[in-house]
């Protein structure tokens, strides 16, 4: 059996009493995995990403990265990974070149060459100023930092939101590009789908504080179908999983496989992501669902 690059186990945070931002997640990482956390706005992804670097007290659950709990010993933890947060962390009065120097003062071990040599294909010289670079590009000098440190996880938090299309393609090219063969482990947080299904392996599917689906992605595209919801269905038919708004159909269901009706057609990554959140937040007028769950994929403390 794989080892556990990241591991959460009965975690939950509340920050305040009617804010339960994790609800009990359990969630298992194997190293070498590439994975998509995927939720919306509120989800619970930032939480989850920041328990790990031990930057959030729990209230329940424990939470590990290769072996190492964040809360005890955090420098180890540190170690292990390379983090790009949602929200820019460059200095905006900072060179590119200040951020090459700080990166190798504080990580032993940070490749400056391979640093400097991934900036040059990208066209950012070292002397640009961050204040003068676009959201794409300061998030590919925080990739390349990150990369740059050769720690053996990557945590992305959301750094695809702030990109047009040919820079979240270029992003994710220089991250999971022909030539990655280090075997590094990365989970990839994002609301940004379309752009996932080719470039990860195993999808994490985050609502409302809880894991509603996660497995390895073949097997998940295997599992589910879609099929046109009949106008005015009402409450979710027994068995589906979500009903969501279509673009070519009023309205579109999410059925796992094994109980789609006989018109169904295999679903896609999106529709997927689509059905389970709308199973887990139902539209007004709609009865609550049946609970999501993860149905021939691997449970979510496996993934």
């Amino acid at each position: 059996m794989p080892l556990e690059a990241l591991s959460a186990r009965g975690v939950s945070k509340r920050y305040r009493p009617d804010r339960l931002a994790l609800d009990h997640v359990d969630l298992a990482v194997p190293e070498g995995s590439v994975v998509a956390l995927v939720g919306p706005n509120g989800a619970g992804k930032s939480t989850l990403i920041r328990s790990w670097l031990g930057f959030e007290r729990l209230d329940d659950g424990a939470v590990n990265v290769r072996g190492i709990d964040p809360a005890h010993d955090p420098g180890r933890a540190h170690a292990q990974v390379g983090y790009v947060p949602q929200a820019s962390f460059l200095y905006r009065e900072f060179r590119i070149r200040h951020h090459l120097e700080l990166a190798a003062s504080l990580r032993p071990g940070f490749d400056r060459g391979l640093a400097e040599a991934r900036l040059e294909e990208l066209g950012l010289t070292p002397d640009r100023r961050v204040e003068h670079l676009s959201g794409g590009e300061q998030a590919q000098v925080a990739l390349t930092l990150a990369l740059a440190t050769h720690a053996p996880v990557l945590l992305l938090d959301e750094p695809l939101a702030s990109m047009d299309p040919l820079a979240r393609r270029r992003f994710l090219r220089l991250l999971l590009g022909p030539d990655r063969s280090d075997g590094r482990t990365v989970l990839l947080s994002s609301h940004v789908v379309g752009d996932l299904e080719s470039t990860v392996d195993r999808l994490v599917i985050l609502g409302r504080g809880r894991v509603l689906l996660s497995g390895a992605l073949a097997d998940v595209l295997a599992a589910h179908r879609v099929a046109r919801a009949e106008p005015g269905a009402g409450p979710l038919s027994d068995g589906a999983i979500g009903v969501f708004p279509a673009l070519h159909e009023a309205e579109l269901t999410l059925w796992p496989s094994a109980g789609a009706p006989a018109d169904a057609r295999p679903a896609t990554l999106e529709e997927i992501v689509l059905g389970y959140l709308a199973g887990a937040d139902p539209a007004p007028g709609r009865l609550a669902p049946v609970v999501s769950r993860p149905l021939a994929v691997p449970r979510a403390r496996d993934c």
